[in-house]
């Protein structure tokens, strides 16, 4: 056996020369004997209409982007299941004001007053939350407390907040941000720019590419509509997280294939893939935009405008403090304002960055059961977004009362390591949250922070 990591080169060059290995009977091909061969352009269009677009998947492009709105990043780089990424965080680093995106066809001054108080907002919350913090912060943790304070706060951010991020995609996945960006329901003129960036890129390293792009542009994609109301109605969803449409169950069998941080079980499937459920859930968008990372819990992030209703998350920490609470209320009733104001000038879906990280959206989410272990150990840590804690909670207990077989599995990390003997049991490190949740039954786990 001989293997090579392959140089990265021209993407047009690896798809053929791949498609050269797999159709002819010569033996490996290697990308620089494609580079001139004379059947090059014939081929890789040939491959291209027919669908074969493994070959074009093999060259993976690794982007490092600024200036992107927090909202187009949910909407559409972080919507999918073809991706990695790592963005700055909004829980573990202070934000910056210049840090904002503003609609292109909005008055700036007007825009930047309003993303000025709200990240007033957002820094008079730190302050205001540090006690309650520290008065919760196990011993160890103490000098935390601005890292916990920011992690509420964010929710007073808007989504017209700007990132950085690396972002690896391979050619097809570019090609279709292409495809789908005039179709996006919010924030479709950044999504056209960043569309027509993708293009400039991809051909200052290869012009080859050059009708692929063009079929993108012209393959007039539709954003799917979904009607959430319909869908409550029929699983009659009551409450912020709803399990349905349960099928097979969660019998496989306790592994280390769990346990280890590798988390083998993604890659040895067991009969847990054979069965999963469906979640309706009401989140944040702060808590989606970590949800939404679980790419093997695919979910339909429905248009906002037709189900968009004044709704925002609170953390329970802001609610139990009259200061921070009524900061935090005034804080959206402005916005709320300015919002309605500025989807009159701008429309619903360029009006749509001055919505703070709390307002809530409609998500509906599948999960196998193998992939919601992972999920749930994730999650159920006490270390995780305390929003999404709490909804896979409700879900994992929803299992529970449905007496699904298996479902007493899904549980935190610590639990699981302590159960199979891998040591440390937490995983953590030093960011241990100081609770031996190892030691507690499902029914007494309490988050404080």
């Amino acid at each position: 056996m001989e293997l090579e990591f392959l140089d990265v080169t021209t993407p047009s060059d690896v798809a053929v020369s791949a498609a050269r290995t797999c159709y002819f009977p010569n033996g490996l091909v290697t990308p620089e004997k494609s580079t001139d061969w004379a059947r090059k352009k014939p081929l890789l269009a040939s491959i291209f209409k027919a669908g074969h677009h493994t070959t074009l998947q093999h060259t993976h492009i690794t982007m490092m982007i600024s200036g992107m709105s927090r909202h187009l990043i949910w909407r559409l780089l972080h919507s999918h299941s073809y991706y990695n990424s790592e963005q700055i965080s909004q829980r573990y680093a202070k934000m910056k004001i210049e840090n904002f995106f503003y609609p292109p066809k909005a008055d700036k001054a007007v825009w930047e007053e309003f993303y000025a108080q709200s990240f007033n907002d957002y820094e008079a919350m730190i302050d205001i939350l540090n006690d309650d913090i520290s008065a919760a912060l196990p011993k160890f943790k103490k000098g935390q407390e601005a890292k916990v304070a920011q992690e509420m706060s964010r929710y007073l951010l808007p989504v017209g907040m700007s990132a950085y991020l690396y972002h690896t995609v391979n050619i097809i996945t570019l090609l279709r941000y292409i495809a789908v960006a005039p179709s996006m329901p919010e924030a479709k003129e950044e999504a056209m720019e960043f569309a027509r960036l993708i293009e400039k890129r991809l051909l200052e390293i290869d012009d080859s590419l050059q009708p692929l792009i063009e079929h993108a542009k012209n393959s007039h994609s539709q954003f799917p509509e979904f009607d959430v109301d319909a869908l409550k109605s029929r699983i009659n969803a009551d409450d912020n997280v709803k399990v349905y449409d349960v099928t097979g169950d969660a019998s496989f069998d306790d592994s280390h294939n769990y346990a280890d941080v590798l988390r083998s079980s993604q890659m040895m499937f067991d009969s847990g893939i054979l069965g999963g459920f469906s979640t309706y859930i009401e989140m944040s968008f702060s808590a989606d935009a970590q949800n939404q990372r679980h790419r093997r819990s695919p979910g339909v992030r429905p248009a906002l405008e037709k189900n968009f209703k004044e709704r925002y998350y609170t953390p329970p920490l802001i609610a139990n403090n009259p200061e921070a609470k009524a900061l935090y209320d005034k804080a959206h009733q402005r916005m709320y304002a300015f919002f309605k104001e500025q989807s009159e000038i701008l429309g619903f879906g360029e009006a749509i960055y001055a919505l703070l990280n709390s307002q809530k959206i409609d998500l509906i989410e599948r999960n196998d059961f193998t992939s919601f272990h992972h999920k749930a150990q994730m999650r159920l840590c006490y270390n995780a977004q305390q929003e999404i804690f709490d909804i896979v909670y409700k879900q994992v207990s929803q299992l529970h009362e449905m007496n699904i077989v298996g479902s007493e599995k899904f549980l935190p990390p610590c639990t699981i390591r302590q159960a199979q003997g891998v040591h440390p049991i937490c995983p953590e490190g030093d960011k241990y949250c100081g609770v031996k949740v190892w030691k507690l039954d499902f029914q007494d786990y309490k988050r404080l922070i």
